[in-house]
């Protein structure tokens, strides 16, 4: 069984979601204005942490606002195994291209996406802001951290399509990098990078490996995204998603699995606090627990699954979504998907991403065994380039 801090801490965080998923249920029926197309991506109550461009502990950051009608961004994480150069004294690598003729390395990039039930979360917080890091650090991968637009504000699809878009994005981003490569004088680069291109990744991404990893909700959007990825093919050009991780997925159903039963009143999130945040995203005309969204095993879902990429999903012992994770899994691996599933012992929904637990040895260990199955995927010799 879980801990008593555990246990405690569940009961203040399950009192402080289920006050904001009913405030937000009043708002939203009280409020006739049309869905906020611009959005938010972060609540008050959120403790942020601050973007740092020095590499703290091994990482650099930097946030960027890539959408001028929308309020979705990107937080960038930049592992100090990149550079291949000495940095000045400062240790600061700001936004800047690595000068003509040096020497870097060409990383993975890792697309994460947070949890919070669609409603809440942020991918600044402090929590999500650590487990990143942890993650660039281990994985050695270029993280970017999605703001996607929060419901109710921006109801479904908002949050998928700003999935979509930063995978084009980030397409489009490796394109205008290679252009610059061939003509080193192209008006592409200005001389802070901020123009078009964004320069940590020109200098470092490699988006032919491409991970998508998803927490809690933002597993939801990941498989969506893993799923358009294939429909997209060549159109997607160079970005190739090679694998995909599943945290937790906030997976439900109208037909209830055996842990929706068992543990419907379990830790952090319970199953009528799942429910209500369902019909804060979703629209009215299209609220059903077996949605594409909210249910991947809804028949009919496209593209196939044998075509999916290699799927990891993480599982909590005393979290009720945990057993539609599993038959999704088990749905994939009928088709010939390597799609392991990772399932730990004494443990809550979001167990290796909250700020509070991220330091218990189950965190820890699950940030290791990601990592190990990885960088199966995004191994490649010879990451050394010039500019």
């Amino acid at each position: 069984m879980p801990n008593l801090i555990v246990k405690l801490y569940s009961v203040f965080f399950k009192y402080q979601q289920k006050h904001l998923l009913q405030t937000l249920s009043v708002s939203s029926l009280t409020d006739q204005k049309p869905t906020n197309s611009f959005g938010v991506s972060s609540r008050p109550h959120e403790s942020i942490a601050a973007s740092n461009p020095s590499f703290t502990d091994g990482v650099a950051t930097k946030d960027i606002h890539v959408d001028p009608i929308s309020s979705l961004s990107l937080r960038i994480f930049l592992p100090d195994t990149a550079i291949t150069s000495p940095l000045p004294s400062t240790h600061d690598y700001g936004g800047y291209l690595p000068p003509p003729g040096t020497f870097h390395r060409k990383l993975p990039v890792m697309l994460q996406f947070h949890g919070g039930g669609f409603v809440s979360g942020s991918n600044e917080s402090v929590g999500n802001d650590a487990f990143c890091r942890r993650i660039a650090k281990l994985c050695d991968v270029i993280v970017v951290a999605v703001g996607y637009r929060l419901a109710p504000e921006t109801k479904y699809p908002g949050a998928f399509e700003d999935g979509f878009k930063v995978l084009n994005w980030l397409a489009k981003q490796a394109n205008l990098a290679a252009c610059g490569r061939l003509d080193s004088q192209s008006h592409i680069f200005d001389s802070f990078g901020a123009s078009m291109v964004e320069p940590w990744l020109a200098a470092h991404g490699d988006p032919s490996r491409c991970v998508l990893l998803g927490v809690s909700s933002g597993a939801n959007i990941a498989d969506y995204l893993a799923r358009r990825a294939v429909e997209a093919g060549k159109l997607l050009d160079p970005v190739k998603v090679v694998a995909q991780v599943l945290m937790f997925p906030f997976f439900i159903g109208s037909t209830p699995t055996h842990s929706e039963v068992k543990l419907a009143n379990s830790y952090f999130y319970d199953k009528a606090m799942c429910k209500l945040a369902w019909k804060l995203f979703l629209p009215k005309e299209q609220f059903s627990l077996d949605h594409p969204a909210a249910n991947p095993l809804t028949a009919g879902g496209q593209p196939p699954l044998k075509h999916m990429p290699p799927t990891l999903t993480i599982v909590a012992e005393h979290d009720f979504m945990r057993d539609r994770a599993i038959s999704y899994s088990e749905e994939l691996r009928k088709v010939n998907v390597d799609a392991p599933v990772l399932d730990y012992k004494d443990t809550v929904h979001e167990f290796a991403t909250l700020d509070v637990l991220l330091h218990t040895p189950q965190a820890r260990v699950c940030a290791e065994d990601v990592t190990i199955w990885v960088k199966k995927y995004i191994s490649l010799k010879g990451h050394e380039f010039s500019y």
